[in-house]
Formats: structure tokens, C-alpha cells, sequence
């Protein structure tokens, strides 16, 4: 998010996307190769308007090493200072250009990683919790810079087969530090809910802490439940995305005794198994082949 507000951008970087309806079909066959469902998901807010792009790539259009993931026109390389963004994308459905330059600069790097449910075959792990960023768009024309936070998730099979849904949000500190909550609800007969509170600290400590009290938020859009821990009732300030089965939000809620604005997303994992949403994605998410 913009130093002023104004801004905010979301980037997710896809092997074997999560989301996509091709690699659903694909696994129904039997194991599916990951490499040949990537994508770069761009989400960019600001104020009354939104970009939105994410273009699946077949494994002829991609590469990617120990520095450097190419998805298409767009990559991602680590410069040994930064992480470097360059994004050239079009979105969808309505077709518009998503172009320019984006680089994070960590502040303390994290070797941090933790199971998601019960059989360890899904894991979760922060980079750099706390960062700066600096976005530099020719299209649309933007320039600004911010905080950030960047982590990565890693699974050894479909995350439908462990997970039910989870809220996960995370919450700069005013003492530089970030807080992140993942709360996560198994599915039927995978073993217990999993919740994490963990604070990561610029100088590379981490700590758990009590999760306060779970609260209801209002429902989105489309309906999807979600849910917030916080020490005191929870504000939505912005809803970012709303759609079938995800939605992410800038919140107003009080942990450690602080009032902070977390950034919250919820998944609801049978909704996006639903044969009519996995229908519907191909409208957002179109394939390159």
C-alpha cells in the first residue's frame, strides 16, 4: 500500500495455480505438471478504480531458475538487493494494459516455514514480513511508494484435499514489527483446525502470541462468511475483492493492544470447486496454451 493511501497492489506469482479451472481439468486424469499452469496475478486499487489481470501460461511460454521466474512477457528476478517485477499483462474481461516496473525491498529476510494441516503436505512461510515497495506503472500511469509484505506458499497436492476455508491477514505493528493471523478450518476428516499467531520482528525474531477473540464480519457480495481476530469489534474500511470463493479486504481491528489496519483474505474452498465458478473463470483467467 502507498505511503498516502491512495494506492495498494497485490501480486501473486502461480506454479501450478491454485485457482485455475484448466489445472482442475487437467488433474482429473491424473497428475498434472505444474509448470504448464503458471500465471502472474495483478490486482491494483485505487481510489474508484481497479485493474485486475491473470493470464494462465502453458510451460512453453515460461522458465524460471534459483533468480528468475518468466511468466510470459512478465518476470520476476531477485537482483540480489530486491525483488524485481516486471509486469506486462492484459486484463480481463473488459481487455486493459497492466505494464511497468515493480520492486520490493526487503527489510529483515525470513527463513521461517510452517505446516498448514495435520499431514504437513501444505506449508506457508513470510520472506519479508516487513518491506518497501516501489511501483513505477506506464499503464496505467502510476507512480508511488509504500509498505509491503511478501511471503510464499507451497503445497505437495490440491489444497481442496486438507482445506476447508481460512481467513489469513496480516497487520503492520507500530513498533515495525508484522503480525499475521492464519486461521484455518480442515477439511472434514483431515484432522483439527489450525490457527497461527505470530509476530515477526524487523531484527528476524519471531513470537507466537494469544489470538484474541474470533468476530463475524459482515458477509461479502456473494455471500462468503469470514471471520476476523481482533481485541476489539472489527471495521471494514475498503472491500478490495469480492468474488465466488475469495475476498480480501483492508480492516480496522485492535491486536497486542494496538489499533492497526490489517489486510484480510478469506477462501472458500467448496465455492471455487463449484462446477459453475470453475465455469465462470475462464472469463477472468484466460490460457495461453
Amino acid at each position: 500500500m502507498s505511503d498516502d493511501g491512495q494506492f495498494a497492489l497485490t501480486l501473486i506469482a502461480f506454479v501450478g495455480s491454485v485457482f485455475s479451472p484448466y489445472y482442475a481439468w487437467a488433474r482429473r486424469h491424473g497428475p498434472a505438471d505444474p509448470d504448464n499452469h503458471c500465471a502472474l496475478n495483478v490486482a491494483l486499487y485505487s481510489r474508484g478504480a481497479k485493474r485486475w489481470a491473470m493470464t494462465e501460461r502453458g510451460a512453453r511460454h515460461c522458465s524460471r531458475d534459483a533468480r528468475t521466474f518468466v511468466i510470459g512477457p512478465s518476470q520476476l528476478r531477485w537482483d540480489g538487493q530486491s525483488l524485481v517485477i516486471d509486469i506486462d499483462e492484459i486484463g480481463m474481461p473488459i481487455p486493459h494494459r497492466l505494464r511497468g516496473r515493480v520492486r520490493v525491498h526487503p527489510g529483515q529476510l525470513f527463513q521461517f516455514s510452517t505446516s498448514l494441516d495435520a499431514a504437513g503436505k501444505h506449508r506457508w512461510g513470510p520472506l519479508a514480513p516487513h518491506a518497501r515497495v516501489e511501483v513505477e506503472l506506464d499503464s496505467p500511469a502510476q507512480r508511488w511508494t509504500g509498505h509491503a509484505y511478501l511471503d510464499s506458499n507451497e503445497g505437495d497436492e490440491p489444497m481442496s484435499h486438507a482445506c476447508h476455508e481460512w481467513d489469513w491477514s496480516r497487520s503492520p505493528m507500530p513498533d515495525g514489527s508484522t503480525a499475521v493471523l492464519y486461521d484455518i478450518q480442515a477439511r472434514a476428516g483431515q484432522g483439527q483446525d489450525k490457527l497461527l499467531a505470530l509476530r515477526f520482528a524487523p531484527s528476524g525474531g519471531i513470537d507466537e502470541f494469544k489470538a484474541p477473540a474470533r468476530h463475524k464480519l459482515r458477509p461479502t457480495g456473494w455471500r462468503i462468511a469470514r471471520r476476523m481476530r481482533s481485541d476489539a469489534p472489527v471495521r471494514v474500511l475498503e472491500q478490495l475483492e469480492d468474488t465466488p470463493f475469495y475476498q480480501r479486504a483492508l480492516l480496522q481491528s485492535e491486536l497486542l493492544g494496538q489499533t492497526v489496519q490489517s489486510f484480510h483474505e478469506t477462501l472458500y474452498v467448496p465455492r471455487l470447486q463449484s462446477p459453475v465458478v470453475q465455469a465462470m473463470l475462464p472469463w477472468r483467467m484466460p490460457r495461453r496454451t
